[in-house]
């Protein structure tokens, strides 16, 4: 067997850098990833997604191009260039991350899958068959998550697309139906109508983006309708199957069982964590119902030195939670900071266009807890960048303490609307004032200048 001081399992936003950290700081370290240096946000998630994105709201500008004055011919959408520019950003992503992890004195890679065989030993098979025996003091875990599979009835007898599958399909759908309509669902729908699929959402809950508030999620319902995406609310896909090389999906929506047709099926209702390989009954390591690791404010597992990071221990599933984890670890076991995860401030966007950040309560996450709040709005056709730029979709909202003035949250749908959101968040980690705010003087003409007239509504 191998010793080493720490082992990493996952190569994620908190796996490499903690073991470049943890290396750099003179421990013998061990680094293993079955699939691509960088994990899911840099291969499957954020990097090649946001990347697509990129190409499709070319494409809506293209289209739209004559509200500014701009006269084209028109404008063909190249899906295999779409996706070599994509390929070529991750490639960029990851050699960049493989040259790191191999420059790092202290560190090993190994690139294959890790098991489990004792509290702190595991079996590492190889990419070439070999197998490694490796032992250390210190464990963590970056596994991460995978797409849920549906218990939909003939799903198994129909080809259909994840979100990983999607993004290497160097065709345009001519009819897409997403099952679930969460940010994975609606960011990809909105790229694909505007690459020029026709595109069908079904969202099983009772309602549309259940976690904002009505008027936000509202407001967000009618820009993506507008676009001519078609969203089913309550809608639970029954059973599948294949007619005239056509996808018929039977649903049953708001009560009622319909029928709906189309070329081809993305699967996004949920994800999975990535456990069951790890054989995790041979350390003892406990798991939610779900599969999920759980642990402690300290990211700590029931088995002292074992720790569990990012996706793979349920909560928020973020790649700046997982990013942060590293942080977190890091404090906490190299400078004796006693770091915690606990009651961290987690913000998040919905990379639609335009797009949604948010964070801290909604107005009716407030109410419930009886709180006193006072909130503002404020539509993104109000805003002057917005009126200058041609994007006037969308609203700004804050949520206010009544007595305070300080800021407990904010949603922010609108052009740039995760930067403005940022700009927030520090003000509530600053004890900043939606008072102080409406009195700021911020550079005109920008996006964030609009900050005074929405806190200006609370005088």
């Amino acid at each position: 067997m191998k010793a080493y001081k720490a082992i990493i399992i996952g190569s994620g936003q908190s796996g490499t850098p903690l073991s470049r950290k943890l290396a750099a700081a003179g421990w013998k370290t061990a680094l293993i990833e079955r699939r691509w240096l960088g994990g899911t946000c840099v291969n499957d998630g954020c990097t090649p997604t946001k990347a697509m994105i990129s190409s499709a709201k070319m494409a809506y500008q293209a289209g739209r191009s004559s509200d500014y004055g701009i006269e084209t011919a028109g404008y063909t959408v190249n899906m295999p260039a779409v996706i070599a520019r994509k390929e070529k950003i991750v490639l960029h992503s990851r050699t960049g991350i493989e040259k790191g992890i191999k420059e790092t004195p202290n560190l090993d890679l190994y690139e294959g899958s890790a098991a489990f065989t004792g509290e702190k030993r595991l079996l590492v098979t190889l990419k070439d068959g070999r197998t490694e025996e490796l032992g250390a003091g210190y464990i963590f875990i970056n596994t991460g998550t995978r797409t849920s599979i549906p218990p939909i009835k003939d799903l198994d007898k129909i080809p259909y697309f994840t979100a990983t599958s999607l993004l290497e399909y160097k065709e345009i759908p001519e009819h897409l139906i997403i099952i679930g309509g969460g940010p994975i669902g609606l960011e990809f729908g909105q790229m694909y109508k505007r690459f020029g699929s026709r595109v069908t959402i079904l969202e099983q809950g009772d309602r549309f983006l259940s976690r904002e508030d009505e008027d936000i999620a509202g407001a967000m319902f009618g820009i993506l309708s507008e676009e001519g995406i078609d969203i089913r609310i309550k809608a639970r896909a029954d059973r599948v199957g294949q007619e005239e090389r056509k996808i018929a999906l039977t649903a049953t929506i708001d009560g009622k069982e319909q029928r709906i047709t189309g070329s081809h099926l993305l699967l996004a209702a949920g994800r999975t964590p990535n456990t069951e390989e790890l054989n995790l009954e041979a350390t003892g390591v406990e798991t939610d119902d779900k599969g999920y690791i759980s642990v402690n404010k300290r990211l700590e597992t029931n088995i002292p030195g074992i720790f569990a990071m990012g996706d793979v221990k349920g909560g928020p599933a973020f790649t700046h939670i997982s990013y942060n984890d590293y942080v977190v670890l890091s404090d906490d076991i190299l400078n004796n900071g006693y770091s915690s995860a606990g009651n961290r401030m987690v913000p998040y966007c919905i990379f639609t266009d335009p797009e949604l950040g948010r964070i801290g309560l909604t107005e009716a996450e407030a109410r419930k807890q009886g709180l006193s709040v006072k909130v503002a709005r404020l539509p993104m056709e109000h805003v002057a960048r917005g009126i200058e730029t041609g994007e006037t979709k969308g609203l700004m909202k804050a949520v206010v303490d009544a007595d305070s003035r300080k800021i407990l949250g904010a949603a922010i749908l609108g052009s740039e609307g995760g930067e403005i959101m940022s700009v927030l968040q520090m003000a509530m980690l600053g004890g900043v004032t939606g008072d102080v705010i409406s009195k700021m003087i911020l550079a005109h003409p920008t996006f964030a200048e609009s900050l005074n007239n929405l806190f200006s509504q609370l005088e």
